[in-house]
């Protein structure tokens, strides 16, 4: 079996510079570590239990198939922060019929990002009897 000890999400953007400010002022990130130099420089951000690494560059469009899913404690007020930071809002957050509240946006180069909240009673969180 392959012991995973730590995990990241590799995005190679058409613009570094654009996508670095992006996920570390618009969506406002914090930055786990920093390497390299020049306008390719890489930067690694934390996403909660995860990282996401902004590093590169790519020529080629963004695939559909890969989409980041952002748990956030407040989706209405991730909603407010990210308009007050001019993030254009693909759809604002809406309770889906699974029980989450989801809202979507996408990165400069169209990466498609969800932000969902998870309520308190959502089975996600809580099952009674377990």
């Amino acid at each position: 079996m392959v012991q995973v000890l730590s995990s990241r999400v590799l995005v190679r953007p058409a613009d570094p510079e654009r996508s670095r400010e992006f996920y570390g002022k618009a969506l406002g990130l914090p930055v786990y570590r920093e390497f390299g130099t020049g306008p390719e420089r890489g930067v690694v951000y934390f996403l909660g239990g995860g990282f996401l690494e902004v590093s590169g560059r790519s020529e080629e469009p963004p695939t559909p198939t890969l989409q980041l899913w952002l748990q956030v404690a407040d989706a209405a007020a991730a909603h407010e922060e990210l308009v007050a930071n001019g993030v254009e809002i693909l759809r604002p957050p809406v309770k889906e019929p699974w029980g989450l509240i989801e809202m979507w946006i996408a990165d400069p180069d169209g990466h498609r990002i969800v932000l969902t909240e998870v309520p308190a009673d959502h089975p996600i969180r809580y099952r009674p009897g377990i």
